[in-house]
Parts: structure tokens; sequence; C-alpha cells
């Protein structure tokens, strides 16, 4: 893998010349904006699982270019989507993607084979940005309906902008129609630790727009929402069962039970690939448990103690349905 100076802020694209996936290095920001170059599918594995690239849209998308690198590579197809499904089992778009890539496989010739996985790889990533279009335009008038045409304050948490998707966004999205029309007074980022999605991401997408924003430490979100400074909370997800619970980036929970108890309405926005309909409730959610360093270190600096201290590091929490008051996506709201 090799770094190169960044082209645009598109998280993901495909090199037609060389025939490599090429991401933002999203591990890097916000203090360099360098594009990863990928060429086999170990390193795309390798990257979705070492958050070069995160975001369950956007680890869909990439997981589907990374299948279009196995068959470049000769590699054993079967093998490769094994690779890749074991990532980050808590996306399901990445599974989506790769049930999609292998529909291909099973149909196409094998001459042909090449040309048809990346053809849909592309569209997956096409339909993605045009998903998520879709489903901020539908989330904006809903926001639009219900407030009325005013100047917003929004809370959102972890990173649902152009960097998780293939290039628009979900609550960022919203966020983005809602900036268009000059109906965004603030932005507040919770930091999301332990990686600080939020921070790193987030705070920097949105300064990068030009849309106003203020990042907050999670345990501010309580006493915002008590002073009257939110409006209403949007935020992605990686995974919706049947009946409506979402997984998302570990502190979601304790913000939509804060945002309940102040009748701030909590919104989730998310395409309908990340709708498992296999799974009844969240409670049968993979949660994915992280490195322990990602805890203890921060900056390459160790910030606990060396000896004598255990750690717990999920990914993910699940925020069940009773506390969401809408879920938006591409084909309408639920």
């Amino acid at each position: 893998m090799q770094n190169t100076k960044i082209k645009s802020l598109s998280p993901i694209q495909w090199n037609d010349e060389q025939n490599i996936v090429e991401i933002i290095d999203q591990r890097l920001l916000p203090y360099k904006l360098e594009w990863l170059k990928i060429s086999s599918v170990k390193e795309m594995a390798q990257a979705i699982t070492d958050m070069a690239l995160r975001g369950a849209p956007l680890i869909g998308i990439s997981s589907a270019y990374g299948m279009a690198l196995a068959v470049k590579e000769g590699m054993n197809l079967t093998q490769a989507d094994q690779i890749l499904r074991s990532t980050r089992p808590t996306a399901v778009n990445l599974m989506w993607a790769l049930d999609e890539i292998q529909s291909v496989i099973s149909t196409a010739k094998p001459e042909n084979l090449f040309n048809a996985v990346l053809e849909r790889a592309k569209t997956i990533h096409r339909e993605d940005f045009e998903s998520c279009k879709k489903m901020s335009e539908i989330s904006a008038e809903y926001i639009k309906n219900k407030f009325g045409k005013k100047k917003f304050r929004i809370m959102t948490h972890c990173n649902a902008g152009a960097l998780a998707t293939g290039g628009y966004g979900t609550a960022l999205g919203l966020i983005r129609e809602l900036a268009q029309e000059d109906l965004v007074e603030m932005v507040y980022s919770n930091e999301t630790r332990p990686r600080q999605q939020g921070s790193r991401l987030t705070a920097w997408e949105l300064a990068y727009e030009g849309i106003p924003v203020t990042m907050l430490s999670d345990n501010m979100a309580a006493h915002c929402m008590r002073q009257g400074m939110i409006d209403f909370v949007i935020v992605g997800a990686d995974r919706i069962t049947a009946n409506g619970d979402a997984a998302n980036k570990i502190g979601t929970y304790q913000v939509a039970i804060v945002a309940k108890f102040h009748q701030v309405p909590f919104f989730v926005i998310a395409p309908l690939s990340t709708v498992d309909q296999k799974l009844a409730s969240g409670d049968l959610i993979p949660i994915e448990q992280r490195d322990p360093s990602e805890l203890h270190t921060i900056n390459d600096q160790r910030v606990t103690a060396s000896s004598g201290v255990e750690f717990f590091n999920p990914g993910f929490d699940v925020t069940p349905r009773e506390l969401i008051e809408a879920i938006f996506t591409e084909k309408g709201i639920f």
C-alpha cells in the first residue's frame, strides 16, 4: 500500500488505468489528507480492519471492490469472500455487498468475470451515493415539516458523512441538505471515544464544507440538551434489525436515552442495505470487540497504568426502537 496526495473528499474510487482501489486513509485525518492505494484483497481487508476506511456503507462498497481485486489476482474467490467477511462483524452492509457480488460470480461467464464483478462494485458505489442523496432529501423534508423552516441546532455521534459512504453521507447528508437552504445554526459533533470519529472526522468534514460545527466531549450531551441547545439528534447505523433496533458506534445508546429524557427527537438514517431482516431484534446483533489499545493509548502515548488494569472495548451499542422517533431510508420513513 502506498500513500499519495489527496485529490478530493470522496473517500473511495476505482483507478481504471491501474485496476486498483484508492481510498482516503482516515487514520491520518485530520492531520493529513492522503490517498491510500490498495491492489489486493489482503490489503483491502487490512484497510477495513485497521479502519483506514470505516462506515457501514463504505465498508460494503470497499468489500465489493475487494472482490474485483480478487478476480484480478486470480485468487480463490471463496477464500477472498471469507477474508473480507471476517473484517468487521457488526456492519451488515459488508455481508450484503458480498452477497451481491456472489450473485454475479455465480452467473457470469469466466471470461467476463472481472468486468462483471467490477461493474457490480461500481454500481453499488454509485447507488450508495444516489441513495444517500435521496434519503437526505426525504429526511430534510420531514424535519422542515415537523419543526417549520428555521435554523436548526443538531447533534450527531460518530461520523456518518461522505467519509463513511460512497461520497454523500447519511446523517451528514441530511445536514448538508439543510445547510444548502441556510437552515443550520450549529452542528454539535460528539467526540466519539475511543477512536474520536466525531472530532477527527465529522468536525473536520463539516469545517471542510463550511458548515458551522462545535465539537463536544461525549459526556456533554446531557448538559447541552438540558440547556435547550439541541433541536434534534441524527445518527447513522451499522445494522438495523427487523423490529427497528439500531446498532451504531458505541455511545449512541446513551445519547438516545438522554434525548428521550429531555424530549429531544432522536432519528436514525441509513440505506436499506443496513436493514437486516434476518435478525428479529438488536439483542441478536454481533458486537465487535476492538483492541484495548484504542482505550489505553492516545497518539502513541499510554494514558493508563501499564499493569493491573483490564479493558472492555465494544465498538458498537444498540439503541432500542422505543428511543427512535423515525428511521429514514432512500425508500421512505419508518
